[in-house]
C-alpha cells in the first residue's frame, strides 16, 4: 500500500516517469477491457461488433459526466497536497465521489428508459444489430455506478501521487474480465453462450470487484483523504468549485462524443462492416491516446502540486519533460499503425471486407498519432493549472470542423468513406499543433521568470 508522493523535489524526469508509468499501466487496462470484448465478439462477426460499438457510444459519452468529477478530485486534491492541506484535499475527495454517484444514477435511468430510442438514432437498419445494441446497453446500465466511481477513486490516487495502487486494483479487474469474457460469450461448461450479453456481464462484473478492491484499500489507508464518507453533508461549495474546474473538460468529452455519434450515423450509411472497423481501429489506435494519456494525469498531478507549492520551476520542466516523453510514444505508434496495419487489424476481425477498410483506416488515422500525443499531455498540464478551459475550448473547436469535413470529404469526394478518416486525422494534427503553442505562450513565457536554472 503507498504513502502519497511528494512531486515538488526531487529529479522532474525521474518523478514525473515513476508517477506515470502506473498510470500508463492503467490506462492500457481500461484499452484492454474494450479490446478484450472486441477481440472475442469480433470472433462472432461484425454484426456483434456493430452492435457493441454503437451501444459504446452512449458508455462513451458517460465520460464527459466522469471527467466531471475526476478532474476536480485529481486536482484539488494535488493542489491540496501541495499546500499541505490534507483536511481541504479529503473533502475535495468525498463531494466528488458524491457529486459522480449523483451522475451515475440520473444517467443509468435515462439510458434504460431511451435505450430502444437512442440505437434508433444510429439508423442501422438491420433488425438483429438492433436488437443486440438495445440488448447490451441495457445490460451496462447494471454496473454503471462502479464504472462511474472507478475512474474517481483513480483520480484521488493519482492526485496524490500514488499511482500504483489503482494500476494493481485495475489489473485484477482486466484479468477477472479476460477469464469471464470467452466463457460468457461463447459458453464454457455449464455457462450458456451469451454473446454480446456476455460480454456485458463480464464487464460488469469486473467493474463490482474493481469498485469494492478500491474501497477495502481506501477504509485501511493512513492518509485522512481517502476517508471517504459519502453519506457526510455535502459541501456545496465544494461541489461548486469542482464543477467549475471540471465543467470545461465534461462539455469537450460530451461534445466529442456526441461529434462521434454524429459520425457513425453517417458511418452506419456504409453498412455493420464500416461501423465494426470505426469501433475496432479507434480501439487499436488508442495504444497511443491511453498512453499519452497517462503521461497527462501524471503531469496534472505533477503540476497540480509544484503549482500549490509555488514552485513554478518544475512546472515548466515538467511540461517538457512529459512533452519529450510522449513524442516518442506518437512516433512509435505513427509506426506501428501506418507499417503494421494489415496484421493487427486482421487479429480482432477475421472477415475479408473488415481488414480492408481497417488497414486503410489505421494508416491514415496513424499520420497523427504524433499531434494527438501533444494535444493530450498538454490538456493534463492546463489541467494540472486549473486552467481547463484553454484546451477544452481548442478541443470542441476543432472536433467540430469533424463533421462538415467528414460530410463534404465522403459526399463529394472520391475518398468516400475514408474521407472520414481523414476528416478525424487532420483535426488532430490541429489541435496538437494549436494547444502546445497556446501553452508556450500562455504559461511557459509568464513563469519562465520564476526558473531557477
Amino acid at each position: 500500500m503507498g504513502k502519497k508522493a511528494d512531486l515538488t523535489s526531487g529529479n522532474i524526469l525521474k518523478t514525473l516517469t515513476k508517477l506515470a508509468l502506473p498510470i500508463m499501466g492503467t490506462s492500457f487496462i481500461q484499452m484492454a477491457y474494450n479490446l478484450t470484448d472486441m477481440l472475442w465478439i469480433g470472433q462472432t462477426g461484425s454484426d456483434a461488433v456493430a452492435a457493441i460499438g454503437t451501444a459504446g457510444f452512449f458508455l462513451w459519452f458517460a465520460q464527459s459526466l466522469i471527467a466531471l468529477c475526476r478532474i476536480g478530485a485529481e486536482v484539488f486534491v494535488a493542489q491540496s497536497i501541495g499546500e499541505k492541506d490534507e483536511e481541504s484535499a479529503r473533502k475535495y475527495a468525498v463531494n466528488s465521489v458524491q457529486l459522480n454517484i449523483f451522475h451515475s444514477v440520473i444517467y443509468g435511468i435515462f439510458l434504460f428508459v431511451c435505450r430502444h430510442q437512442l440505437i434508433a438514432f444510429f439508423k442501422l437498419g438491420e433488425e438483429q444489430v438492433i436488437n443486440m445494441a438495445v440488448t447490451y446497453l441495457s445490460y451496462t446500465v447494471i454496473g454503471i455506478i462502479p464504472t462511474f466511481i472507478n475512474p474517481v477513486f483513480t483520480g484521488i490516487f493519482n492526485g496524490s501521487g500514488i499511482s500504483k495502487v489503482p494500476f494493481m486494483i485495475n489489473a485484477v479487474g482486466l484479468v477477472t474480465n479476460i477469464i469471464l469474457d470467452p466463457i460468457l460469450i461463447f459458453g464454457v461448461g455449464p455457462f450458456p453462450k451469451l454473446g454480446v450479453v456476455g460480454a456485458a456481464l463480464a464487464t460488469i462484473f469486473a467493474q463490482f470487484l474493481v469498485t469494492m478492491l478500491f474501497l477495502v484499500v481506501m477504509k485501511k489507508h493512513e492518509e485522512i483523504y481517502f476517508r471517504v464518507n459519502v453519506f457526510q453533508k455535502p459541501n456545496f461549495q465544494n461541489i461548486k468549485a469542482i464543477i467549475r474546474l471540471g465543467f470545461p473538460v465534461a462539455i469537450q468529452s460530451g461534445i466529442f462524443s456526441i461529434i462521434g455519434m454524429v459520425l457513425g450515423r453517417i458511418i452506419a450509411a456504409y453498412g455493420p462492416a464500416a461501423i465494426a472497423v470505426q469501433k475496432v481501429g479507434s480501439q487499436i489506435e488508442s495504444i497511443s491516446w491511453m498512453t499519452a494519456g497517462g503521461f497527462s494525469t501524471a503531469l496534472s498531478a505533477f503540476v497540480g502540486q509544484n503549482y500549490g507549492a509555488q514552485k513554478y520551476d518544475r512546472v515548466i520542466k515538467g511540461y517538457k519533460a512529459g512533452l519529450l516523453a510522449v513524442s516518442i510514444i506518437g512516433l512509435f505508434a505513427t509506426i506501428l499503425l501506418v507499417f503494421f496495419a494489415e496484421p493487427i487489424f486482421s487479429i480482432f476481425i477475421p472477415e475479408k471486407e473488415a481488414v480492408d477498410l481497417g488497414i486503410v483506416y489505421l494508416q491514415i488515422l496513424g499520420l497523427s498519432q504524433w499531434f494527438m500525443t501533444l494535444e493530450i499531455s498538454t490538456q493534463g498540464a492546463f489541467n494540472g493549472l486549473g486552467k481547463t478551459s484553454i484546451p477544452s475550448v481548442v478541443g470542441i473547436v476543432f472536433n467540430a470542423l469533424r463533421i462538415p469535413a467528414a460530410y463534404f470529404l465522403s459526399t463529394y469526394t472520391a475518398l468516400k468513406l475514408n474521407g472520414i478518416w481523414w476528416s478525424i486525422s487532420i483535426s488532430s494534427v490541429f489541435k496538437g499543433t494549436v494547444l502546445v503553442i497556446l501553452f508556450y505562450h500562455l504559461v511557459v513565457r509568464k513563469y519562465n521568470k520564476y526558473r531557477t536554472l
